[in-house]
């Protein structure tokens, strides 16, 4: 083994070999892998093969359909045959809930060249002739679905990483891992020690422990996947390789032809959690006992659907470990905190994401940016609540809803609560309904007396229980005022001699004078937007930046790796210090005056400024902003004094109409007034002139921000989509993510956020189209859950857009 590379991946499954295949791939040779065992001989090995593209997340579709196409050529390509059959695959659904869902993801799918469709029953039972068509609604069809041999397609990548220059080392376990002053890491293993520029923890469920070799921690736990796989069934001994592959999401298992026989892998209710006092040192090529009394229900719904499951025995029984992350999505990104680190690890479905994977990381490798916005799969997405007991709770929920609907504004219980502010308790009393933010609870909306504490999912908005608790709480905060607690605001205080050369250098537009706020866009190399903040200027060099909830290690990784190298400036994270409290509608000055001394004149504390101000017995930092488009004030407040302060203003603010909003209210007024979302609306796929922010670019500004060369090259050239609102009519639906929009049968674009407006009484939706049709009047079609929807473009801004009420 030699002692340096450029890039050591430790692990050799699917999602390691083909990590190493993309590198070399993408030029780079200088590549080494360590396994501790033989290639394959964890999660891989034993894995049911199953190729599926289907997701309702459409990027992690794109990982996905990149994997199928991958293996599709692959045996070719390196002179490696495998068996791959794909014989496409049937979900089915027995109740209009899955319906609503599968016509989306099929509307989704086939704007990108997926070619799914959706099934009657009847047409179900003709390409699967041996299911039963009992409680059937109907069903959705994926093309590319089948199955693979795990291992083969491993052995393949990893002839296709040695092919291109890469060096593979089996039976070579890693003792210890050690970043080293210069960036570089030190790899320990049983033939000695490798040092390396660049670390890839690939190391399946043991990633959790070689992560910790690193002097980190992620989420996994390894849960028990059973599978059976039967005897030979006579009607299936000429069939061929054309069955489908059938899924029954609403009873929750997958049935496959395998041989002659079927495989059945249900995800049952129960689910079990193993190694939770740790792993085993060596568990290669093992496998638990069975246990199939957890799998009977399941097994006697797969044997009524198709009947000849059931004329056979079981042959064998798989049940091995499955790594689990508390939202079943994998880590693949940078390490929180590290340099020259990446995870690769935690796949549940890593045959069918292995493809995708590889090329995704080896392009945040070489080119530091991957071509598809992978937030849903960033190893930061999860923050310091994120520990062993959560990740338990959450992975046995999960394993458990493997299936289920995606809902809209669902939240589920397990793993809760996590972070808390002192106003929880209060607002728990008030019966709110919390959702969630980075593990911070915040209240959804508040239940109406009488009503039960509970959550009514349904796709259609009339149905959702909090649709009129909502609409009542737009309501008074519009004509009144409201107050929300947001606990979990990213808070970054930043001071320095330089701090100000050094940010106007990170972002794009222009920064705040002393004593006033701005919103700003940090972008990547090629222009898409990294990070969006709300900078408060507290001195000359001495900064306040507040981001997203769920962006707090990623925004830190980021401002921390362009910090200036001589320690001049001082940053640190103080989310967990400072809660904050919304106060916003008509009456909040005269709310907020019956509590504090401060001036709240617009002479003396104007919109977009901020004052340190007091209330009660705490000192805050207060700012004149307010994201639902009302006069309003954000206040910043010690932790310890929240409660206090929130119990103050809602004394004095009630009998003046004071009544708490949630994040749903919230989110409804933000539409009207035309505000974005991070990571529903702003990805580091779109610019910022995409994005329609072009208000926040000062191009003609000296410093050579990053992205600037991408961002100037995109205006010469033209903008080719911008991001539009929409007003939509008679839908009973919400425009769900990525939605198609369609302009005469021509695909143009996509929905990002959207929901109802309670205020002007009809659906806003943000979308990206053709620049070309971006103009105030143009007419569309959007898909929505199988509908067909007139959607018109209109000004950005449709509640208050004078800005009279937020500057009042």
């Amino acid at each position: 083994m030699k002692t340096h590379a450029r890039v050591v991946v430790i692990g050799g499954g699917v999602v390691g070999c083909s990590t190493l295949y993309h590198l070399t791939k993408m030029g780079w040779n200088d590549v080494v892998m360590v396994e501790k065992d033989e290639l394959t001989s964890g999660s891989t090995w034993h894995a049911a093969g199953n190729v599926p593209t289907y997701s309702g997340n459409l990027n992690i579709m794109k990982m996905q359909r990149y994997t199928t196409k991958l293996y599709s050529k692959l045996a070719d390509e390196v002179d490696y045959p495998f068996n791959y059959h794909v014989t496409g695959s049937i979900r089915t659904a027995n109740n209009r809930h899955r319906m609503d869902e599968f016509k989306h993801v099929v509307a989704m799918a086939n704007s990108h060249g997926l070619e799914y469709e959706m099934l009657t029953p009847d047409e179900m039972k003709e390409r699967h002739p041996f299911m039963e068509l009992h409680n059937m609604e109907g069903g959705l069809w994926d093309p590319y679905d089948g199955d693979i041999d795990p291992s083969q397609v491993t052995q393949a990548l990893a002839k296709g990483a040695r092919d291109g220059g890469a060096e593979i080392h089996r039976f070579n376990p890693v003792d210890a891992v050690k970043q080293l002053p210069n960036g570089e890491w030190e790899v320990s293993t049983k033939e000695g020690t490798i040092t390396c520029e660049i670390l890839v923890n690939a190391a399946g469920y043991y990633g959790g422990e070689v992560a910790k070799m690193m002097g980190v921690e992620i989420p996994v736990i390894s849960m028990s996947h059973q599978y059976l796989v039967t005897e030979g069934i006579a009607e299936l001994e000429n069939y061929g390789d054309n069955l489908p592959l059938l899924r029954d999401p609403d009873d929750s298992y997958y049935l496959r032809k395998e041989r002659d026989g079927l495989i059945l892998g249900p995800y049952e209710w129960k689910a079990t959690a193993m190694w939770q006092d740790g792993l085993p040192d060596n568990f290669a090529y093992q496998l638990w006992d069975d246990d199939l009394e957890r799998l009977e229900w399941y097994i006697e719904q797969a044997m009524a659907r198709v009947p000849i499951l059931g004329t056979v025995g079981v042959k064998n029984v798989i049940n091995g470990p499955i790594p689990y992350a508390p939202d079943g999505n994998p880590y693949v990104g940078p390490v929180h905190g590290l340099r020259n680190a990446f995870h690769a690890c935690s796949f549940s479905f890593g045959v069918c994401q292995g493809g995708g994977a590889g090329k995704i990381l080896a392009e945040q490798i070489v080119e530091g940016e991957s071509e598809w916005d992978m937030w849903s799969i960033d190893p930061r997405r999860y923050t310091d609540h994120a520990n062993h007991h959560y990740v338990i709770k959450k992975a046995i929920e999960l394993y458990q809803h493997e299936y289920a609907i995606g809902f809209p504004g669902e939240s589920r219980p397990a793993g809760r609560p996590a972070k808390t502010t002192p106003v929880y308790d209060k607002l728990k009393a008030k019966r709110a309904y919390f959702t969630t933010a980075n593990g911070w609870e915040r209240a959804a909306w508040f239940v109406p007396e009488g009503e039960e504490m509970k959550q009514e999912l349904s796709f259609k908005r009339e149905e959702q229980n909090w649709y009129n608790a909502v609409a009542t709480e737009v309501k008074n905060t519009r004509e009144n005022a409201g107050i929300c607690d947001m606990g979990g605001f990213s808070k970054f205080f930043l001071e320095g001699d330089g701090a100000t050369d050094w940010l106007n250098k990170m972002i794009c537009g222009t920064l705040p004078k002393v004593g006033r706020v701005r919103l700003v866009y940090m972008l990547n190399k090629q222009g898409g937007i990294v990070s969006e903040f709300t900078i408060t200027r507290l001195e000359e060099e001495k900064y306040i930046l507040i981001g997203a909830s769920g962006a707090e290690w990623h925004d830190k990784d980021w401002l921390e790796a362009h910090l200036p190298e001589d320690g001049s400036l001082s940053l640190e994270n103080k989310t967990a210090r400072y809660g904050t409290l919304v106060l916003t509608g008509p009456k909040a000055r005269d709310i907020l005056s019956q509590v504090t001394s401060t001036s709240l004149s617009n002479e003396d504390f104007p919109w977009m400024s901020h004052q340190e101000i007091e209330i009660g017995m705490a000192k805050m930092l207060a700012l004149r902003v307010s994201y639902v488009g009302e006069l309003g004030w954000e206040l910043h407040v010690p932790m310890e004094f929240l409660g206090g302060v929130y119990e103050l203003i809602c004394q004095v603010g009630e009998p003046m109409g004071l009544k708490d909003f949630g994040a749903f209210a919230m989110d409804s007024m933000r539409l009207e007034k035309g505000y974005l979302s991070w990571q529903a609306d702003i990805t580091k796929e779109f610019s910022p002139l995409m994005a329609s922010l072009d208000r926040f670019v000062s191009l003609n500004k000296d410093a050579d921000f990053i992205g600037k060369e991408a961002l100037a090259k995109e205006a010469a050239e033209g903008v080719k989509k911008r991001l539009v609102t929409f007003k939509l009519d008679n839908c009973p639906f919400d425009a769900p993510l990525e939605a198609p929009i369609h302009k005469d049968g021509e695909l143009v674009g996509a929905a990002a956020s959207s929901g109802y407006s309670h205020m002007l009484g009809h659906l806003i939706s943000y979308g990206y189209i053709r620049t070309d049709l971006a103009e105030v009047g143009t007419e569309v079609e959007f898909s929505i859950h199988g509908e067909k929807v007139k959607g018109v473009v209109t000004e950005q801004c449709l509640y208050d857009p004078e800005y009279a009420k937020i500057r009042a």
